[in-house]
């Protein structure tokens, strides 16, 4: 037997096949009936009755009558799922038609306070004519009584003791049962006769009870028990998903609420855009277009002038609006928070480097291309919260359960479509709807590609392109991955600063990484050594690594495709120079303390032995035993200080291969050093 799975929209996702032994009896419709419910119950999906074949070509149908009592299609029940109100009064219009019912009530069950509560009930009043449209007879708006919501206690009356129990009550005279309550009917002036009553579950727990009163045609039956059990396993579905959907609606307006909160506060004002406008052009710092421009000379307000400048420079004024752009971005510069490192001047810092490659090589890209490319490096690390990637997927983050891979990166990117969406903000908007697509995509291209762990594949392929000379500005995948190369080696270019701005860079670097591992230290983990402030000797040893495995690579690769970023590699490599030098003189202090504190051990215990066979009388002592002992110990004095155990000790912390270290970078995927 074959048996298709529908989600709520009726899209098959899978196919259940289920075969017999040969010879063994063939299927017959209890059998789909079982596996029906059991998805339903169990899974949450939708049996395709209509689909269902067995192998004796048995088809599902209908064995009840035509005519009112005729069930209606279930499937219907999940479309256009508004709100619960709607959806309950749908559900007791079709159980009250498939059981031939006068009247039909829906309680649902509040678990907190074990209640039953309902706020719309006796479905069925005044019914319209039976010819009428379906649609239109069950108007929800029609025919039901809408008043106070009304609450009991569960075990209260037929519907509270079925709640209870979770067990089906086909009642033939309700005035001689008990349980019922006939305060209701000289209230209304209605008069009960017959009532069937089931519960509804969802994952074997009851979450509602369906009533239908008064049979029209004498009184519920066995049959009409096991048509409403089967419908009430649909209600269950239904009624589930329609909390989810009230659920997801409420949770929709609070994001709203609080996005609308924090663009008020996230957005420059116009006071800032009219300040900002009345400065008029500014003194263009020299050297802007140059790779050692030095960022830290410029405040933030004048970055972000500088930074508009670079834009007119490169794009012209013409298609862009001037107030859009200065809204733009002022208030990317406020989306930045106050963190050492990922901050607005590392923004800017980043706009630079690509305005440089830009103006050096003025033909490489297109202006779409360039467009993004800028616009991606000024917003790359928008709203960083100091934390690398990996941090926040072992603590959990709520961001890392939104994005899995590249945590941080589509954050960024997600924070650039936000701010470009707020009013007047938008400085595409006069790119035609094709232009802006291609630019978006690409700023999103190429705001991932700064994650490192993106760096090492793109740097393989195009090594193998350029080696094999396969690389073809023509191909757009070969010009996808240029432009992430470009990306990360700007990226990375506060390594390729002269020497004084590399350390300023360095000292705000480690300040962030320690606030990292410090936070990780806090939840009980033990930080890489790169990241704790315990171990400041590790600076030097972690940039040897960090330039030799991946900035000297990507700027020897950006060299052979773009000739003009050739001063980026050179004072890669000139700092690289420089870092393992002081990582030298840090290996030598280390060694030399390590032999002096090796030294003192040992004489501490030269001194302990000889007093030991002098039986205490110190070198005072004339024995031959005491002479004997002091030269034992002083002749193994130089063989235990040897340069085996200097070097054991130093290699545990410090890099002094830079092969190694490249492999080691290699292997952590970059997570270690991300954004340096």
């Amino acid at each position: 037997m074959l048996q298709p799975v529908m989600q709520l929209d009726g899209t098959v996702v899978a196919v259940m096949e289920l075969c017999k032994q040969e010879g063994a009896a063939p299927f017959h419709e209890e059998d789909q009936e079982i596996i029906d419910t059991k998805l339903l119950h169990k899974y949450e999906v939708i049996p395709c009755d209509e689909g269902a074949r067995t192998t004796t070509g048995l088809t599902k149908t209908a064995q009840r009558p035509a005519g009112r009592g005729e069930p209606p299609d279930h499937m219907s029940i999940f479309q256009n799922i508004l709100s619960m109100d709607a959806l309950v009064i749908k559900v007791m219009k079709f159980a009250q038609r498939l059981v031939d019912a006068d009247r039909a009530s829906l309680f649902l069950v509040d678990s907190k306070n074990k209640q039953l509560y309902a706020r719309i009930w006796d479905v069925g009043v005044h019914n319209s004519d039976d010819s009428a449209d379906m649609d239109e007879k069950f108007n929800i708006n029609a025919n039901v009584s809408t008043l106070k919501e009304i609450r009991f206690p569960l075990g209260s009356g037929i519907a509270g003791q079925v709640a209870v129990t979770g067990k089906v009550v086909n009642i033939t005279d309700a005035y001689c049962d008990p349980r019922f309550n006939r305060n209701i009917d000289q209230l209304t002036g209605y008069h009960t006769k017959s009532i069937l009553c089931m519960p509804i579950f969802i994952r074997d727990e009851v979450i509602g009870v369906v009533q239908m009163v008064n049979k029209h045609s004498g009184k519920f039956t066995k049959e009409d028990e096991e048509a409403f059990e089967m419908f009430a396993v649909y209600c269950g579905l239904a009624l589930h998903h329609s909390q989810l959907y009230d659920k997801i609606a409420n949770s929709e307006q609070k994001y709203r609420v609080a996005l609308d909160i924090l663009s008020y506060h996230n957005t420059c004002t116009e006071d800032e855009v009219e300040q900002f406008s009345k400065q008029g052009k500014p003194n263009i710092m020299p050297g802007i277009d140059e790779y050692y421009f030095d960022v830290f000379s410029l405040d933030d307000f004048e970055k972000a002038r500088h930074a508009i400048y670079m834009f007119k420079d490169l794009f012209g004024a013409i298609k862009f609006n001037n107030n859009s752009l200065i809204r733009f971005t002022l208030t990317v510069k406020k989306n930045y928070r106050r963190i050492p490192y990922h901050n607005w001047t590392h923004g800017f810092s980043v706009a630079n480097s690509v305005f440089c490659i830009i103006k050096h090589s003025p033909n490489l890209f297109t202006t779409n291309e360039a467009l993004a490319m800028y616009v991606g490096s000024l917003c790359h690390d928008l709203d960083h919260r100091g934390k690398n990637n990996k941090f926040m997927l072992e603590t959990e983050s709520p961001l890392a359960a939104i994005y899995s891979t590249s945590t941080m990166e589509h954050h960024h990117f997600n924070q650039t479509v936000t701010i470009l969406q707020q009013k007047g903000h938008n400085i595409f908007s006069k790119l035609t709807s094709s232009e802006y697509k291609q630019v978006l995509d690409n700023i999103k291209h190429c705001i991932l590609a700064t994650d490192l762990a993106m760096f090492f594949l793109n740097k393989t392929t195009l090594n193998e392109l350029v080696t094999e000379d396969q690389f073809s500005w023509s191909n757009h995948e070969h010009r996808l991955l240029l432009k992430a190369l470009t990306m990360t080696g700007s990226d990375l270019s506060a390594s390729a600063k002269p020497w004084d701005l590399q350390m300023k860079t360095v000292r705000v670097i480690f300040e962030e990484f320690y606030e990292q591992g410090d936070a990780e230290r806090d939840s009980g983990r033990i930080p890489n050594s790169m990241m704790d402030r315990r171990q400041p000797d590790q600076q030097a040893a972690s940039q040897v690594g960090f330039l030799t495995g991946i900035c000297v690579p990507c700027y020897s690769l950006l060299y052979r495709l773009i000739p003009t970023t050739k001063p980026l590699l050179d004072q890669c490599e000139a700092n690289l120079k420089r870092w393992i030098e002081i990582n030298e003189e840090v290996v030598k202090s280390k060694e030399e303390q390590f032999r002096q504190d090796k030294e003192q051990s040992l004489r501490r215990e030269e001194e302990d032995i000889v007093s030991e066979s002098s039986g205490g009388g110190g070198e005072n002592n004339d024995s031959k035993e005491y002479s004997t002992a002091k030269t034992k110990v002083s002749g193994s004095l130089e063989e235990k200080i040897n340069q085996k155990d200097i070097d054991k000790a130093t290699r545990k912390d410090n890099i002094t291969n830079p092969t190694n270290t490249s492999g080691e970078i290699s292997a952590g995927g970059g997570d270690e050093l991300e954004d340096n």
